[in-house]
């Protein structure tokens, strides 16, 4: 141990990993990793897709153990063979891809697994329920009701809930996987202030992300895993953004945005049109025009009422007003009707493990559900030319031809949301209506899917696009709709697109409304 302190320049070490591998069949997930986190340190874990973090993240958090190597926690030899190990250490897990019980309350969720009991084992209930009601308190969260269900929840407001019971716990060790993924604006503020605080009473933090914004906000120290194999680990401040994407990409750059096409070469038509669409309370009689060939961006802060549009065009939400489709009014009450051909409208949804994916089946199942019946006959389906047509697919969106007969469940976040994209390819959709779809995915993942978009406008598609990197909306879209309080703040087309205008109207700021639609400006105005 003394060895290693010395390494750590003299810095006691919380987490020692010592010559961590992990195999999955013919894969390596993780390759003889060894590096130490220093306690009280807000550690960066930085990778893309398929990097190793994750299977990392489940090393620590007792869902897998290693193949050989094996943790130091605090310096004294660690077994972590299960969660509740990893909890006798001190190491809780908030994680990305949610692990709370939909069905449960929050107060239960933050109770699990093992609730306060009385002397005959009897849950201490009324006791339980302050102290969870004294902590969201304490966290900023007491706008929530802890008898409230986790599914009535929004996406972000889950992700809260999952760090706050990862902190509930008292952790010596918290790994935070991903976190700001559903987060922006004054969430991530809120954040970082948890990890500050953490930090000020000497927990240590492993900070999983693909935003080098938070990542230099909240970190001090920073690993780079590639393929499974460590890069390296350096103080952050001793490596600039420019190095540490080279790092992480292995040469293979940062961002790359595909140019907009010519303003010229847009189509005036109007595949899809609403007029006084409304949902409930969240979203007010809006006017848009989709174009052929065109990437619409929508932007708004969370609960503005852009989730309402997106269920509303996809059927799974109730609205009053007027939808059509190539100038024809059309009843949207079910996604059965948005996938019928004279539609063909696709949804790739926000939370693509509960919601746009099966992970208990293959790739080549997820993809071909929703059009099956085109591959059948006499209720028979023909499974080579199903086969076929899936892996042609597949291939254009570069995923590996195992995802055909792999659970999707094995692959890396960016994988499963190419083969979630790939399921509105295969069912030859003209409208994509993408809800943040590089939420939690690295950055050369990103960059196909920001080509493919292109790819598809340019062969006569259209998209529906909501991000919440405004840089995302700054840089593909051909006109950016900005949503406040379920209305229309602003429309922002060409030039006058950028980070600072879409920000502003997100803020309520949106005075300058740039339309050559008289409904959009109309609707602005009001």
């Amino acid at each position: 141990m003394l060895q290693r302190e010395i390494s750590s320049g003299g810095a006691r070490v919380a987490v020692a990993a010592r010559d961590l591998r992990k195999v999955y069949g013919a894969t390596i997930a993780l390759n003889d990793v060894s590096f130490d986190i220093l306690a009280g340190d807000t550690h960066a874990l930085l990778g893309e897709n398929g990097a190793g973090k994750s299977t990392l993240v489940k090393l620590l958090s007792g869902l897998v153990r290693p193949t050989t190597g094996g943790f130091d926690i605090f310096g004294a030899r660690a077994e972590l063979h299960s969660p509740a190990a990893s909890h006798g250490h001190g190491i809780h897990t908030a994680f990305q891809e949610l692990s709370l019980v939909r069905d449960l309350s929050v107060l239960d969720n933050m109770l699990l697994p093992a609730p306060p009991r009385g002397p005959l084992g009897l849950i201490r209930r009324t006791e339980a329920r302050r102290a969870v009601e004294a902590h969201l308190v304490a966290l900023g969260l007491g706008t929530i009701d802890p008898r409230s269900e986790i599914r009535d929840l929004d996406l972000n407001e889950r992700q809260k809930i999952e760090i706050a019971r990862a902190l509930f716990r008292k952790p010596r060790i918290l790994l935070l996987d991903e976190p700001t993924s559903t987060l922006s604006g004054s969430d991530i503020d809120w954040l970082g202030e948890i990890i500050a605080r953490s930090k000020a009473q000497g927990v240590t933090t492993v900070f999983i992300s693909h935003r080098m914004r938070e990542v230099r906000a909240f970190c001090d120290r920073v690993t780079v895993l590639r393929g499974g194999k460590l890069i390296a680990t350096r103080p952050l401040a001793e490596v600039g953004d420019e190095e540490l994407i080279g790092l992480i990409a292995g040469g293979s750059g940062g961002h790359s945005f595909p140019p907009r096409p010519p303003r010229s070469l847009l189509s005036d038509t109007a595949v899809l049109s609403t007029r006084g669409l409304s949902v409930g309370d969240r979203l007010d009689k809006l006017d848009l025009n989709l174009r052929q060939g065109e990437i619409l961006g929508v932007a708004g802060l969370q609960g503005m009422g852009q989730l309402e549009l997106f269920s509303a065009l996809f059927g799974t939400a109730e609205s009053e007003g007027d939808i059509r489709i190539d100038g024809h009014p059309v009843s949207l009450t079910s996604p059965r009707d948005a996938l019928d051909a004279r539609i063909g409208i696709g949804l790739v949804p926000e939370d693509r493990k509960t919601e746009a994916l099966f992970l208990k089946l293959d790739g080549r199942r997820n993809v071909s559900l929703p059009v099956i019946e085109r591959y059948s006959r006499f209720g028979f389906v023909d499974q080579e030319r199903e086969e076929g047509a899936v892996a042609r697919v597949m291939a254009r969106l570069n995923v590996q031809l195992r995802a055909l007969w792999t659970p999707v469940k094995a692959f890396s976040g960016g994988n499963q949301q190419k083969i979630a994209v790939a399921k509105w390819l295969f069912a030859e959709s003209r409208i994509l209506l993408l809800f943040d779809p590089t939420r939690g995915i690295d950055v050369g993942t990103k960059n196909e899917i920001y080509a493919l978009m292109r790819e598809f406008t340019a062969a006569g598609g259209s998209i529906l696009f909501h991000s919440t990197e405004t840089a995302e909306l700054d840089h593909l879209c051909d006109r950016v709709l900005v949503l406040y309080r379920g209305g229309l703040a602003a429309s922002l087309d060409g030039d006058a697109i950028s980070e600072d205008a879409i920000l502003r109207a997100m803020l309520g700021g949106g005075s300058a409304v740039i339309a050559d639609e008289p409904a959009l400006a109309l609707e602005a105005a009001r």
